[in-house]
């Protein structure tokens, strides 16, 4: 890897503010508030809030620090919009850690243009294109989100066993959505699957008939949309239901939520996909916590969101130190084991059990276990929609 590139200026105004150890630090959280995956990100920052809000009241964390959230807009697909808030959490906030981003072409732009030249670590709940298992990232980069290199393993699976041999597939011309679709393709085609038409969409159309007229032509017992489902994604299911052209739809982690359940309903009845979620103990635990808090903690990528936070601060305690550049070598030690199962609502324990010298593997709300470059090794939540609803009928 390249050498680290000097800090600016502010980041060193803001490391200087390590030595004071009742200080409060600063967390970025940086999510698509507005764009393509809009409905989706306040029950993300909800979830990461909840954690820094859980350390905070128990005044454990470096012998009493406090937390505070600072949100910015990712947009989701503008890198430029991206950098620009990214650097003013840097430069004018001051924060020591950016929980994010989300989608994965303004992470890596994120990663490269604000992160790696001030030293800044970041911890993504659900940027997942293979990209960014081998962007540089000097030790600064984790995601709680697998990528989509398993992904396309998983998509696999599932339509093979629903019988599917044949697919049209639609992705959104995005990093994420090209990352996604040369995954599904190459596992589904080793498997003994043709893919009939792999054709990318823009967001942001008013009308997707052309692009459905083209994917209708090659043919294909399922349409395989990778896409946002707030954008370009719920468009072209729209036209495929509205012309006939398709009336089974398999939906990746950029297409599951609630909204696409409000947008289509019943017309989507028999159609199925999957997003990263777990049926683990600390995934209930999470989402009797975030009920009690007032969101839904079954919404896609929150419970990564949650993690995402808590091992940034549990890095943290690790250290002895907010200092990016401290703690960032201890996020993959509490991530694993060995040590002591931590679970939601265990943050204040693991925080007394690291002060007193101990262990802790960090499990969480989705299971937590990072690989390799610092990611997760992969839980999906397997959907279908039956009666209008989206309907949990599995784990993998």
């Amino acid at each position: 890897m390249k050498k680290l590139l000097l800090a600016s200026a502010a980041t060193l105004a803001t490391t200087a503010a390590f030595a004071d150890a009742h200080s409060p630090v600063k967390m970025g959280i940086i999510l698509g508030f507005t764009g393509p995956l809009e409905s989706l990100a306040p029950t993300m920052a909800a979830g990461a809030e909840l954690a820094i809000s859980e350390v905070n009241e128990s005044g454990a964390l470096l012998d009493g620090v406090t937390v505070e959230p600072v949100q910015a807009d990712s947009t989701c697909i503008d890198a430029a919009a991206a950098t620009t808030a990214a650097e003013r959490l840097v430069t004018s906030d001051g924060v020591v850690g950016i929980m994010g981003a989300d989608c994965s072409g303004v992470t890596g732009a994120i990663l490269q243009n604000v992160a790696l030249p001030n030293g800044i670590v970041m911890i993504s709940p659900s940027a997942t294109s293979p990209g960014l298992s081998t962007a540089e990232d000097n030790g600064l980069f984790f995601r709680t989100a697998p990528s989509d290199a398993r992904q396309g393993v998983i998509v696999t699976e599932i339509l093979q066993e629903n019988g599917i041999n044949e697919i049209a597939m639609t992705y959104t011309n995005n990093d994420y959505g090209k990352g996604l679709a040369d995954a599904i393709q190459a596992n589904f085609e080793e498997a003994g699957g043709t893919v009939t038409i792999s054709a990318a969409h823009e967001d942001g159309k008013a009308d997707y008939s052309a692009e459905v007229g083209a994917l209708s032509a090659a043919g294909g017992e399922v349409l395989v949309v990778a896409g946002y489902v707030d954008q370009g994604g719920s468009g072209i299911v729209r036209a495929a239901l509205d012309s006939g052209a398709f009336d089974t739809f398999y939906f990746p982690d950029g297409m599951v939520s609630q909204a696409l359940e409000d947008n289509f309903g019943s017309e989507i009845d028999g159609s199925y996909g999957a997003n990263p979620g777990t049926d683990s103990p600390g995934a209930q635990l999470f989402q009797d916590m975030a009920t009690e808090e007032g969101f839904d903690g079954t919404q896609p990528f929150s419970a990564e969101s949650y993690d995402a936070a808590a091992l940034m601060m549990l890095a943290m305690q690790a250290a002895g130190s907010s200092d990016p550049q401290v703690y960032k070598d201890h996020v993959m030690d509490v991530a694993n084991a060995p040590g002591e199962e931590i679970l939601p609502g265990d943050l204040a324990k693991a925080i007394q059990i690291i002060k007193d010298g101990g262990d802790v593997d960090y499990v969480g709300a989705s299971a937590v276990e990072l690989i390799g470059p610092g990611e997760s090794a992969g839980n999906y939540r397997q959907i279908t929609f039956t009666d209008g609803e989206l309907e949990v009928v599995g784990y993998r």
